[in-house]
């Protein structure tokens, strides 16, 4: 009989206290620990596939999603503000782009989780 390998390293890192929040309800979602998850995340990342309970949105399509969003965020502020008479300068516009860029893959891959939540349904 062959021994199973036994798991003698660990792995750590630290998270804000919403992100554990969030990886909490998402391992809780699944049925496991938060470990378990995350290990199981972690190794399919890693193999290059997704694990089981993650949604099969591929990279690119994260990516697209993640384009359109930030285009979006910029043209909704900009049409905002001349709408509004307002003109926009380079450092304002910089920083438009800029918090747009800052979340766009959390945002889109939370409106790639939601569609997929939707559509099962």
């Amino acid at each position: 009989m062959v021994k199973p390998s036994l798991r003698t390293k660990s792995v750590g890192t630290k998270v804000t206290q919403e992100e554990y929040a969030e990886l909490e309800r998402t391992a809780q979602a699944a049925g496991k620990t938060i470990g378990e998850w995350c290990r199981e995340v972690l190794l399919a990342g890693l193999n290059g596939q997704l694990a089981k309970d993650q949604p099969s949105h591929g990279t690119e399509a994260q990516a697209l999603m993640a384009e359109f969003i930030a285009l979006r965020t910029i043209l909704l502020n900009v049409f905002f503000r001349v709408a509004n008479g307002e003109a926009l300068t380079s450092e304002q516009m910089q920083k438009l782009i800029d918090r747009a860029d800052a979340d766009k893959l959390k945002k889109a891959l939370e409106r790639l989780k939601h569609d997929s939540k939707s559509a099962g349904a």
